[in-house]
């Protein structure tokens, strides 16, 4: 079976995952259920994709208690850094990478974020699946989800699921339907 890309993210109504100074605070004011089925997800991966800014945020907030050590890492980062056993710097050919990921034996490919990280993403086609839970939290102003793009993805749904105040939306790309918009 051939591995899928997909975004599993959190986001407001109005569509942010964070406010403009990189708060979750809104998010974990919501009444969940368990947890909103993340550990069944996280079972189906085994690579965990992000953007540099997303990591430093993980780090600054989880200090030393790394929450994927189970999974092999990739940090999308412009400059060099040092070694780290939990993770591994990707500079280069975004599409390049994620094809050799792809066409390598193993489970499913997340990315986690940021916005700007799924945005680039989203704009070279190289996401397979969309799992978005919906908190009923409107921000008004901060990271957006998806950032303005020339791309346009019709998308499937396959599925929604209720955790408590939460709502999981689960879209697959429909393969005949991507277009690119002119402008």
């Amino acid at each position: 079976m051939k591995r899928k890309v997909i975004v599993y993210i959190a986001t407001s109504l109005d569509g942010y995952i964070a406010t403009e100074d990189d708060s979750l605070d809104w998010l974990f004011k919501v009444e969940g259920e368990g947890d909103n089925g993340y550990s069944e997800f996280y079972d189906t991966v085994d690579t965990i994709v992000l953007g540099r800014r997303t990591y430093d945020w993980i780090m600054d907030h989880e200090k030393e208690n790394f929450p994927y050590k189970n999974k092999k890492c990739y940090v999308f980062a412009k400059s060099i850094h040092e070694p780290n056993n939990n993770i591994e710097y990707v500079d280069g050919c975004i599409v390049e990478f994620i094809d050799m990921l792809k066409g390598a034996e193993g489970k499913n490919i997340w990315i986690v974020g940021g916005g700007d990280l799924i945005s680039h993403f989203v704009k070279e086609n190289l996401v397979d699946e969309f799992i978005i839970t919906i908190a009923p939290t409107i921000i008004g102003k901060g990271i957006p989800l998806f950032n303005k793009q020339n791309t346009e993805i019709e998308l499937e749904l396959k599925s929604t699921r209720r955790f408590n105040q939460f709502v999981e939306l689960h879209y697959i790309k429909r393969q005949d339907e991507i277009t690119r918009v002119n402008g």
